[in-house]
């Protein structure tokens, strides 16, 4: 039997629902892999549809622009990550086990799901680190965020947060910490790979070091 996992989308953020059509699940391969490949700027609607081997109008038919198709598959991936975590913690009574395995979770290296065929998480989770805050700092946030666009992001920051709290009910800042958690695993990434100077980590401190690091800064914060 093959199981799948189903994502539910915010409807605003396309025109056609490309979980809906053949050529709708290609638009969000050949996007992932053409913005991981080339970065968002270069990617055009243009260059995705020769990719696919359709026409540009096609591609219009689901996603008004890129910004929007950047936004889905960004959305995308945290409801996929807060089914990761959902699922990875479901039997875990003790907070702190919980909050580490989440920590690892967020700063572990993706490898492809196999229960989304249409979609390379792996991939994904690199535009995330190089390219995920091109989704939300733009000049029109407000509006985005009146059409609930970051949704998925901020009910993965709650989850985060409800965490915290359970190991410390008296901790202030569960939000804060939540979203610095999750940012700083990806920009901890991305310097190590690239701007090196930037942090402690290189590439023969790995993953496993931002961990540490990681569960240093916020168990120093939350502790009673």
């Amino acid at each position: 039997m093959k199981l799948e996992v189903q994502i539910k989308m915010n409807p605003s953020l396309y025109l056609r629902d490309p979980e809906q059509s053949e050529l709708g699940k290609n638009i969000i391969n050949y996007s992932i892999q053409l913005i991981q490949k080339n970065g968002f700027e270069a990617f055009t609607f243009k260059k995705l549809a020769e990719a696919i081997g359709t026409t540009e109008a096609g591609v219009y038919r689901y996603f008004e622009n890129k910004h929007k198709l950047l936004v889905y598959i960004i959305s995308w991936y945290w409801d996929w990550l807060q089914f990761q975590i959902n699922y990875r913690t479901n039997n875990l009574k003790d907070p702190i086990v919980k909050l580490k395995k989440v920590i690892k979770i967020l700063a572990t290296n993706v490898e492809d799901d196999v229960m989304t065929t249409h979609v390379d998480e792996s991939l994904l989770h690199q535009i995330l680190i190089s390219e995920g805050s091109k989704a939300f700092l733009t000049n029109h946030v407000e509006k985005d965020n009146k059409q609930h666009f970051f949704k998925p992001y901020k009910d993965l920051c709650n989850t985060v947060g409800d965490i915290i709290l359970e190991c410390n009910p008296k901790y202030k800042y569960p939000h804060s910490l939540a979203s610095t958690i999750i940012e700083m695993a990806h920009i901890q990434n991305f310097f190590m790979n690239n701007l090196p100077s930037l942090t402690d980590f290189n590439k023969t401190k790995d993953e496993v070091e931002i961990i540490k690091f990681l569960e240093d800064l916020v168990f120093k914060s939350i502790e009673k």
